[in-house]
């Protein structure tokens, strides 16, 4: 009972959302209060639902500062050297622009932190895409390819779960699996360069037909509205740093040490957010707060800076919160619990040979259904436990698990706060970034599943 309930709901909220019935809000916030009065948890909903924003509520703050901060360095001009120097090494050709996302997402990747790396390369490269017309859903989906691959290093959050629950050493279930991870960084930059090669045609094909290329982020075909590439966070929900676009505004040349203080000032935030010095949180309020008051010393400035961007803030992390009340409520109900032992209880015996190819293949989709812990605590030690029937090892349960499970899956998954950063702050639709991209990001998985197998971490 409380299964079908669960899948229901995600299903529903996929069908919804990915149609564009209603609003992403909406279906996070309805959606699962209406699945616990069904379940006749109506009494404890109240509950269900505040700690599911508790759980939440740290990344909530992050994001709000984490925008508000690189709204102000946009604005402030950092980023303009390296939009001209991306500029410069791309000719203006949106190819070399795709595989340029794909190389730098890779890289600020490295930190394993989801959300840090939405919110430093969209804020980075939405000018760059916004000035030569390119669509923001080509953005995010690319950089959900290159964040998606680089979750599996052992401090971005899957493998060390499947470490814990299967105790298993990481280092087992990690590098016999970096072939394959090779494999899908292989696999990423190549798709970027195929989705490039499209957006580059398309374009070419508006310019032929208009004698332009302005107003190219539209495109009817894949749903994305129309959209001036000037017209700031106001056109588009959620655009985070559309507002300091360089492409279309001439601010003044900011001072040499404001600039020289900005950079530092960031570069000293990023070490410490690697080196996890405070949490995260923590640091962005004060790193904006330092920022704030060096760029802005007058009162009325900082007001100014707080009411251009505050509807962008307001934008994301409401979605952030409603995303709690999703997880509170199937979490709280047991509902992703017996979602667990539900998917377990429909893989024949016959099958339990093929169990690590089945959790490969499978990881991927999975997670849009499931949270990663409830997938790694709740799926993984019971598959792990029927694969050592037939004389499978618990590492290589694992490492299929990392080749799918919430790490290609994490970009696209409405029961990650990061997804919706990455959305949010490039103004994309949920559904539309779904549609966009699922099928890239589930190849990418295949691809590693494959290599996995020809080098023989995972059995056939």
């Amino acid at each position: 009972m409380l299964a079908a309930l669960g899948f229901t709901t995600i299903g529903l909220f996929l069908l919804l959302t990915m149609t564009g019935r209603v609003s992403v809000l909406v279906a996070l916030v309805l959606l699962p209060v209406l699945a616990g009065l069904a379940g006749g948890f109506g009494g404890e909903l109240g509950g269900m639902v505040l700690d599911g924003m508790s759980t939440v509520a740290p990344t909530g703050i992050m994001i709000a500062f984490a925008v508000l901060y690189f709204s102000l360095m946009v604005d402030a001009g950092l980023f303009d050297p390296l939009i001209r120097g991306i500029l410069r090494v791309a000719r203006g050709d949106p190819l070399r622009i795709c595989v340029g996302t794909a190389v730098l997402t890779l890289c600020v990747a490295l930190d394993g932190d989801g959300a840090s790396t939405f919110l430093i390369t969209v804020s980075a490269l939405l000018p760059v895409y916004r000035r030569l017309g390119m669509r923001p859903l080509v953005l995010s989906g690319i950089i959900c390819l290159g964040a998606g691959v680089m979750n599996m290093i052992p401090w971005g959050g899957p493998t060390v779960r499947a470490a814990s629950a299967l105790k298993v050493d990481v280092s087992e279930i990690f590098v016999p699996v970096l072939p394959a991870m090779g494999a899908g960084i292989a696999w990423v930059l190549l798709a970027s360069y195929l989705i490039g090669l499209r957006e580059r045609k398309r374009l070419g094909s508006l310019a032929a037909s208009d004698g332009r290329a302005e107003g190219a982020g539209e495109d009817e075909s894949d749903g994305t509205p129309p959209e001036d590439p000037g017209s700031g966070p106001s056109s588009k929900a959620g655009t985070a740093t559309a507002t300091a676009d360089p492409a279309t505004a001439a601010p003044a040349r900011p001072r040499t040490w404001l600039t020289v203080f900005n950079l530092v000032l960031t570069l000293i935030l990023l070490v410490a957010l690697v080196l996890q010095l405070m949490p995260l949180p923590v640091l962005f309020v004060i790193g904006f707060a330092v920022a704030l008051l060096v760029n802005h010393p007058r009162w009325e400035d900082q007001q100014a800076l707080l009411d251009k961007h505050g509807k962008n803030v307001i934008l994301v992390t409401t979605m952030i919160f409603a995303a709690g009340v999703l997880t509170g409520v199937l979490t709280g109900t047991k509902m992703l619990d017996e979602m667990a032992q539900a998917l377990v209880s429909v893989i024949p015996s016959s099958m339990g040979g093929h169990l690590p190819g089945i959790v490969a293949v499978t990881g991927m989709p999975l997670s849009l259904a499931l949270t990663p812990d409830a997938y790694y605590f709740g799926v993984l030690p019971v598959l792990s436990e029927t694969a050592q029937g037939f004389g499978t090892d618990p590492a290589e349960i694992a490492r299929a698990a990392i080749l799918g499970q919430m790490t290609t899956g994490f970009p696209l998954s409405p029961l990650t706060a990061a997804t919706f950063i990455l959305v949010g702050m490039t103004g994309v639709q949920f559904g539309e970034h779904q549609r966009f991209i699922f099928g890239w990001a589930f190849a990418t998985t295949l691809v590693m599943t494959a290599a996995a197998m020809l080098t023989g971490v995972v059995p056939l």
